[in-house]
């Protein structure tokens, strides 16, 4: 579709018309009405999601690797996601990576010309030397970014399985990816300006994507972030809490396993959970494939 007036992220919304008349209560009130929509707009691509999501987890299985692509808010959104996998999951920088056109200066200083560069798009994923083992969703609310495309056309030549995140149906990137996302958010309150209601969608989704891959890679035991990269004082003490919540020990005891364990919390969680020493238990973890409950229960001294 190349008429960008027909898409429906271009449309005006008519509850919005009078906008720029209304007090700021009326605005805020329309912006609140409106983004109540979005996460029914997500759940209805929900199976969707999850396809994906298996992709994601077979790539991560293989070594295989995650890219997100886009222009402008949609580029921004993937460097977010991307950047938060390392602190949070101890993953490598390379596993979730993000690329925006115009490079790192975009992220701060808008460069929507590069947006239009097909050809962009195919040289800077190869830069990364993909492999059919990776994973790549291309970004774009409108569903025609010529970068996004460009990137998702060397990516199917590359043999990676290609995924369109869109807010628009039947669009033009969709042709080029093998599990097609389009969640209809609908017209803005302010028309076209996707950085509002189709950006909020996509970010939710990435955040499924990203969270949901790095559980079902032993990432997370409970609801607690086992793999966390205690790197400065917040996160050493969200270490000790967690270690306190998993385990039902104290502040002192979880600190000190922390320290013998060079705050790998994963590790001081399956000691205390099977009374082993830090050998054996790092042994269980290989064992279980980084799965907490599957290392408990490998262990012939697990707490009852």
């Amino acid at each position: 579709m190349n008429n960008i007036s027909l898409l429906t992220t271009e449309k005006s919304n008519p509850k919005t018309h009078q906008i720029d008349e209304m007090s700021i209560t009326e605005i805020l009130k329309v912006m609140n009405e409106e983004d109540q929509t979005i996460a029914l707009a997500v759940q209805r691509v929900l199976p969707k999601v999850e396809e994906v999501i298996k992709k994601v987890v077979t790539a991560f299985q293989n070594e295989g690797r995650l890219f997100y692509v886009g222009a402008g808010t949609s580029g921004r959104i993937g460097i977010l996601d991307a950047v938060e996998c390392p602190p949070t999951f101890s993953t490598s920088p390379d596993l979730v990576q993000a690329l925006l056109a115009g490079g790192e200066d975009a992220m701060f200083r808008a460069a929507e010309g590069a947006e239009d560069d097909e050809a962009l798009g195919a040289t800077d994923l190869k830069k990364l030397a993909p492999t059919s083992r990776d994973v790549v969703i291309g970004i774009a609310a409108s569903g025609r970014t010529p970068y996004v495309i460009g990137a998702l056309k060397y990516a199917n030549q590359c043999g990676l399985t290609t995924v369109s995140l869109t807010s628009n149906e039947n669009s033009i990137l969709s042709d080029y990816a093998s599990i097609q996302i389009e969640v209809i958010t609908g017209p803005e309150i302010l028309t076209g300006s996707t950085r509002l209601r189709a950006a909020t969608a996509h970010k939710m989704i990435l955040n499924m994507i990203s969270t949901t891959s790095m559980i079902k890679m032993g990432k997370v035991y409970k609801n607690f972030m086992v793999d966390l990269n205690a790197s400065n004082y917040k996160l050493k003490e969200r270490a000790k809490k967690i270690v306190c919540s998993a385990t039902n020990v104290d502040y002192s005891t979880a600190e000190a396993v922390l320290d013998e364990t060079g705050y790998n919390v994963k590790l001081a969680i399956v000691m205390i959970l099977t009374n082993e020493d830090k050998a054996e238990a790092l042994k269980l973890i290989s064992k279980s494939n980084g799965f907490v409950r599957q290392a408990t229960k490998l262990s012939n001294h697990e707490r009852g």
